[in-house]
């Protein structure tokens, strides 16, 4: 992993993996596809351009499994057989990710507010053994809503987890309404900085700033605050809140496969 693609050659394939996420979820039935839409344009710039591998990544934005599969698809280490039996009955691609039968999934997550505490012992674990390598963590929004998540905070800072790189996907958007009316967390960044983590914010769509923030190697932790819009690429979807659960009818799975076909 990492390196696979020239940046520039990753369009075509955000292209593909939209089409392939969206025809995963269509035929499942289900949904979380604005989230996964969210995060995927991350999620690809990781595997194919920064991810190595004595890496590892964990998924805490757990409502984005589908993001995952498709972004391990597009790097052949899934296969179409494997995506057609996504959320189905003794599936290996169940709604959140399942650990224990590939390497590239370490834990189960989307009990919101976990991933991140992982994160950091995996870390942690790293440095006390001196093993090389980082750790890259992909949160949301609205799971810093969740105590765990500070705590881990004051645990990363306090260990000086220099192999760390969190990122939050921040679209806006969680079950039930915005962030800000749910529980307004306020401005992030200026809380991150006040606990010692240095941190910095991006366009969570722009693939070159993603690529230099995920890559970007520093003495110490960091965090990234990725701005995203939820749904991102499909007219209807894009920061609508009720396609954090919405699946998607036939008409709309062809109206958005010919969205996101469009140049």
């Amino acid at each position: 992993m990492g390196r696979v693609h020239p940046l520039e050659a990753l369009d075509q394939i955000i292209r593909k993996s939209k089409k392939r996420l969206l025809q995963m979820h269509f035929e499942a039935g289900v949904g979380h596809i604005g989230g996964n839409l969210s995060c995927l344009d991350s999620l690809l710039v990781l595997y194919h351009r920064v991810l190595q591998k004595e890496d590892l990544f964990v998924l805490s934005k757990g409502h984005s499994a589908g993001a995952l599969y498709v972004t391990l698809w597009s790097l052949g280490l899934l296969k179409d057989e494997d995506l057609k039996l996504f959320h189905k009955e003794h599936t290996k691609l169940s709604g959140h990710p399942a650990p224990g039968w590939m390497e590239e999934i370490t834990f189960a997550t989307g009990s919101l507010g976990h991933g991140f505490p992982l994160a950091a012992g995996l870390a942690l674990g790293k440095k006390l053994k001196r093993e090389s390598g980082r750790v890259f963590c992909l949160t949301s929004d609205g799971e810093w809503e969740e105590g765990s998540n500070w705590e881990a905070l004051i645990f990363t800072v306090h260990q000086k987890l220099e192999n760390l790189t969190l990122m939050v996907d921040w679209n806006g958007l969680q079950g039930f309404g915005s962030t800000q009316e749910v529980a307004g967390l306020g401005p992030l960044k200026e809380k991150f900085l006040s606990f010692g983590m240095p941190v910095e914010e991006i366009d969570g769509h722009d693939l070159k700033a993603l690529e230099e923030a995920w890559g970007r190697k520093a003495r110490g932790p960091r965090a990234i605050i990725a701005h995203t819009n939820k749904g991102r690429g499909v007219s209807f979807m894009e920061n609508r809140m009720e396609w954090h659960y919405q699946p998607l009818t036939e008409a709309q799975y062809r109206q958005a496969l010919q969205e996101v076909e469009a140049p």
